[in-house]
């Protein structure tokens, strides 16, 4: 009897020596995942500020909140069990999933910077229809709703690639590490967010009068820095959602992928000048496969457009 018990006990701290040297990799794969969602969260930290814009500056830090809280519920509950679900039954479908995703961020981009150098202006003589009235709560709300929406597909993506990263790894692996990205890419993006939104208040506070003249002149530097810095953040989003959209889509098909490591190989004696190449390259590629698809999308809208009705 003591025997076998003494075998169990063998077995078991075997076991668990097994699971720790297992789990001493998730430190390694959860850097190793940030780091290529790299893109999609230098977008999602950019594109989240401009929800809080016209509202109510005691309510900033809250709406920040409600969607932090629904970004981690959507990628801890929902996104990551779907993933892992994905991988075991259909492990296929993730990569066409993947570039799905990737083209979506290419057309984001692509419609951003249309927006940008685009000199078309709506007619000022147009009609102009009664507005609808809105409270602040309702507006708060569906600002809220819409933030928690553009989110739920950057979270789908940074999910997809963090499977796709572990995809070869222990059930358990899998699991701590979709959960500690999850959780820690949320705290940062979100986390900047708040302190972006709020840089105008803590500048403010610093330039008043009871602080040292040096600390004042920091906060006022502050105040008037921070309009470039969101419009530089703006374009740091846009370029990385171009890179990064594409960069998913060559992974997944060779005939892209293979002359993209040609091109880092042939520059592997600069790292900095081969990946600075490889990113250029790659967001006029996402340019150019938004364009092809706001192309498409718009030939639709024109040929499933229904006939306007006729004035009598």
């Amino acid at each position: 009897m003591a025997t076998g018990l003494l075998a169990l006990l063998d077995d078991v701290a075997a076991l668990v020596k097994v699971s720790a040297a297992s789990l001493d990799d998730v430190p390694t794969q959860v850097a190793k995942t940030t780091g290529k969602v790299s893109g999609i969260v230098i977008d999602d930290t950019a594109v989240t500020p401009k929800y809080v814009v016209g509202l109510d500056p005691k309510r900033e830090l809250s709406i920040i909140y409600q969607i932090a809280k629904k970004s981690l519920i959507n990628k801890a509950i929902f996104l990551g069990p779907a993933a892992l679900v994905l991988g075991y039954f259909a492990p296929a479908v993730i990569p066409y999933l993947l570039m799905l995703g990737g083209a979506f961020l290419c057309y984001e981009g692509y419609e951003k910077v249309h927006s940008m150098f685009s000199k078309t202006h709506e007619p000022t003589d147009a009609p102009t229809e009664e507005m609808e009235t809105i409270t602040p709560q309702e507006l708060e709300k569906e600002r809220v709703g819409s933030a928690v929406r553009t989110d739920f597909i950057l979270s789908a993506e940074i999910m997809a690639i963090a499977y796709a990263t572990v995809a070869n790894s222990p059930l358990m692996n899998q699991i701590v590490v979709l959960i500690t990205v999850a959780i820690f890419i949320t705290i940062a993006v979100y986390g900047f967010v708040a302190l972006i939104v709020k840089a105008d208040d803590i500048g403010v506070h610093m330039a008043q009068d009871k602080f040292h003249p040096t600390t004042q002149k920091i906060g006022r530097s502050i105040v008037k820095s921070m309009p470039k810095f969101l419009t530089i953040l703006g374009y740091v989003g846009t370029a990385a959602m171009l890179w990064v959209g594409a960069e998913i889509i060559a992974h997944g098909l060779p005939f892209l992928h293979h002359p993209l490591e040609s091109l880092e190989h042939a520059l592997s004696g600069v790292p900095a000048l081969a990946w600075l190449v490889k990113v250029v390259v790659l967001a006029l590629g996402g340019i150019l496969l938004g364009a092809v698809i706001a192309l498409v999308l718009n030939l639709g809208k024109k040929l499933f457009k229904r006939p306007a009705e006729k004035v009598a």
